[in-house]
């Protein structure tokens, strides 16, 4: 399923995309936000179906070899073991995912000049020889477990494939930094996958019904609310041209307040934590310093001025003890 985290990563965006194209309507933003996440789902159960569409590229070449007026020795007797991999044929053969893949209307289908690049990719690459050179285990459950862990080297790679990349690229503008999330999780439905498995576990797009209101609610309060939050941004930024904070930042400190104020039973330490994590990465360089520093000073203000109130034994002390604790160790106290 996917995460929190992504789902905070997705509303900073949808944010970002409703501020700097000028949109006026919620509903229309909230239905782009909704497309952006069924749109990483749909890679989660792509990634997982692309390995078999690999294998069906080997198929053809073995058959091609064998069709030759003069086959090779090697055409006639190919080293069957990618094709046969248990794993692999687990993963085509699986209702489970062609259920999934069919109600979302996604395939590889017209991607075969992919495909082809993909496998010519796996074939040099040396996990590929040492898994096709190595002997087959007699043992039921290491066979298994070398066919598992070879489908699990070939979706490792694809991260760093910039081919492939570019090609998620050109097929959708939502896939943008979603591709090394998307595969981890493909990689993790294949390992709870073993001999005995009657089918692959697909996880649900949301864990459950609560993560979906979340961000749903996350991206709405954010946008209602965002003249009051961007003044308490700019309450705290005196000495700062308001305007030239990186846009980012101020959005990434939107959702943040947001969710410090309308969710009270998720601890301030982890709204922080993830909010100036998601910065590092989709901001300025020198931006976590930033933003945290910001950031733990207004939530001790908020706290005072009863606008967070957070539900659970020891949310609020451990709140502004971190607030306290942190503002030297983080350079708060350099933002007055």
């Amino acid at each position: 399923m996917l995460s929190r985290r992504l789902l905070r990563i997705k509303t900073v965006k949808s944010l970002y995309s409703y501020f700097q194209s000028g949109e006026d309507s919620l509903s229309r933003s909230e239905k782009e936000l909704t497309a952006s996440i069924r749109k990483s789902y749909e890679l989660y159960l792509m990634t997982i179906a692309l390995v078999g569409e690999v294998a069906e590229v080997a198929r053809e070449r073995i058959a091609i070899g064998q069709a030759k007026m003069m086959p090779t020795e090697e055409d006639l007797h190919p080293n069957r073991r990618f094709v046969d991999n248990r794993v692999v044929a687990r993963i085509e053969e699986s209702a489970a995912l062609g259920d999934a893949m069919t109600r979302y209307k996604v395939s590889w289908r017209g991607q075969e000049a992919l495909m082809k690049r993909l496998y010519q990719d796996m074939v040099a690459a040396p996990y590929y020889k040492r898994y096709m050179e190595a002997s087959v285990p007699t043992d039921e459950r290491e066979a298994w477990g070398a066919d598992r862990r070879f489908v699990n080297d070939f979706l490792a790679t694809l991260e760093d494939n910039e081919y492939f990349e570019e090609a998620l690229e050109e097929m959708s503008m939502y896939w943008v930094d979603d591709l090394a999330y998307c595969l981890g999780l493909a990689i993790r439905t294949i390992g709870f996958l073993n001999e005995s498995s009657a089918d692959l576990d697909i996880m649900p797009m949301y864990k459950n019904d609560e993560d979906r209101e979340y961000v749903e609610t996350l991206f709405r309060k954010a946008l209602v609310g965002h003249e009051e939050y961007f003044g308490y941004i700019d309450r705290f930024t005196q000495n700062w041209d308001f305007d030239r904070i990186a846009f980012m930042d101020k959005l990434i400190m939107l959702a943040a307040i947001t969710e410090l104020v309308q969710f009270p039973t998720i601890p301030v330490k982890v709204t922080l934590d993830e909010f100036i994590e998601i910065s590092k990465y989709y901001s300025t360089p020198g931006s976590s310093v930033f933003v945290n520093g910001i950031l733990d000073r207004m939530v001790a203000w908020l706290t005072q001025e009863g606008k967070i109130v957070k539900q659970g034994r020891g949310l609020i002390d451990t709140a502004v003890n971190k607030t306290e604790g942190n503002k030297s160790a983080t350079g708060g106290h350099a933002i007055q």
